[in-house]
């Protein structure tokens, strides 16, 4: 492998549960009752708001739908994220291993269907210029489909110079192991942040499972050349 896509919430920030309860409490508006945990698993993570949304109301949603929804529910896990001191930092092992792809230049970026108002606040508060080049960095803007469409990681390939097939992919959402695999990632990685490993060893379509980022095997890429300073 000469390269590594992450996936973000849920993989380098173990934010799930967060949305987890903003979206079960924003489907009793939508439509009148909870997501079911399965829902959360197949139709949630990994998806857009608009097909989040869409998908609640068995119909097309209206922009401004979108627009107001998607707004209220960010905003409010924004604050919760910060609310939540104890848990608001990257996942355990992420800072080392980042250090370490830095360190040995092998080219990396993010691959997340988030906004660009919590990619712009994961940035500022985590500091993420220090291992990445922000603009490399693929979100939702609107026009990229949803996981579990390949796009996302065909696109991320693309903006670190390598093909799909010489990246491993880092996810821990169902959607995103299938848009991994629909793209013909080299190597899928799911990392247990809120799924137990039964979960992941149930896809075909995943490699292996680590914990965190300290049970990472480094030796998993085959170019390993000092970053120039």
């Amino acid at each position: 492998m000469k390269g590594i896509i992450f996936d973000f919430n849920g993989t380098l920030y173990w934010d799930s549960k967060l949305h987890y309860d903003a979206w079960r409490e924003y489907s009793k508006i939508l439509r009148g009752y909870e997501f079911t945990t399965q829902e959360m698993q197949e139709k949630m993570f990994g998806h857009t708001n608009e097909d989040i949304i869409e998908y609640a109301i068995g119909k097309k949603p209206s922009k401004e739908l979108v627009e107001k929804y998607a707004k209220e529910k960010e905003a409010l896990y924004r604050k919760q994220c910060l609310m939540d001191k104890a848990n608001f930092h990257l996942a355990p092992g992420a800072i080392e291993f980042l250090d370490f792809l830095k360190e040995k230049n092998i080219p990396r970026t993010i691959a997340t269907m988030s906004e660009w108002d919590n990619v712009e606040f994961y940035i500022k508060e985590f500091h993420l210029g220090r291992w990445f080049e922000v603009d490399k960095i693929v979100y939702s803007d609107g026009t990229i489909p949803g996981k579990p469409a390949p796009d996302i990681f065909l696109i991320a390939a693309e903006r670190i110079g390598l093909k799909p097939e010489d990246c491993i992919v880092v996810e821990d959402a169902y959607a995103g192991i299938k848009a991994a695999k629909a793209a013909g990632i080299g190597k899928i990685i799911a990392i247990t942040s809120m799924e137990t490993p039964g979960f992941y060893k149930q896809m075909p379509e995943v490699d292996s499972i680590i914990k965190n980022f300290n049970e990472f095997d480094r030796n998993l890429f085959n170019e390993l050349t000092p970053a120039v300073n």
